[in-house]
């Protein structure tokens, strides 16, 4: 299956070489789509040196920090005009390692939707504080208990998408700009039906650099799931 992997990036300058070595290193992939948010420490200038030693690669620059959800978008239309069976996104700070793309991609065969969890037997964190587990497992609880979510990792950035479920989704009417983008869209993927499967992964936290994870991302978070909900409620598609 011909894959596309996309990067969204903000200040990775310290990971994103040896991430984009390491999944080239792998042969799993036919394109890297790195989506650089104008990041002042230079990551996008590092993306496009990339580019230039490497066809797999691909930049997008932005001109601000958009989000995380937009990034996505911005990525899926890009990987969408190219010849791709399914589309990958995952962090750019080795929390996801690229050592699960096979996996994943080989479980997107069976299913739909793939998704790299920590929340499946197998699965787990490595370096996470108690605060950042705990905001995990009950923004997962929540989603799942308002949504009818059926996965267990409901919140996970390491997916592996087939094409039809992109082509399927009106990507432009996706409400969420941040990281609430990944429940919204596991949101549609089951209500049009899709067989969503999971494999275990340890997450492991960002050795180099910071988090992304701001209050107000939290906030957000909890608004979508909330409208989403009321949503459901009123059984709007």
């Amino acid at each position: 299956m011909e894959t596309a992997v996309i990067i969204p990036t903000y200040n990775e300058s310290d990971n994103i070489v040896a991430l984009v070595e390491e999944i080239l290193a792998l042969r799993a992939v036919a394109h890297i789509i790195i989506v650089d948010d104008n990041s002042p420490d230079g990551t996008g200038q590092i993306a496009d040196e990339l580019a230039r030693q490497h066809q797999e690669v691909h930049v997008i620059h932005r001109p601000d920090k958009l989000g995380l959800g937009t990034a996505y978008i911005a990525g899926f239309k890009f990987a969408l005009g190219l010849p791709t069976d399914c589309v990958l996104t995952m962090d750019a700070d080795f929390s996801h390692h690229p050592r699960y793309i096979p996996a994943l991609i080989a479980h997107t065969r069976l299913y739909d939707l793939s998704i790299g969890s920590r929340y499946v037997d197998g699965g787990g964190t490595v370096n996470c504080n108690l605060w950042r587990r705990f905001l995990s497992r009950m923004g997962n609880t929540v989603a799942r208990l308002t949504l009818g979510l059926k996965a267990g990792d409901c919140t996970a950035g390491f997916r592996c998408y087939r094409r039809q479920v992109l082509e399927a989704i009106d990507l432009d009417s996706i409400f969420s700009s941040g990281y609430s983008f990944l429940v919204e869209m596991l949101y549609k993927c089951q209500q049009l039906g899709y067989r969503i499967g999971e494999v275990p992964i340890i997450f492991e936290n960002r050795q180099q650099g910071a988090s992304k994870i701001s209050r107000s991302e939290i906030w957000k978070a909890a608004y979508t799931v909330l409208r989403l909900g009321w949503e459901r409620l009123m059984g709007r598609p």
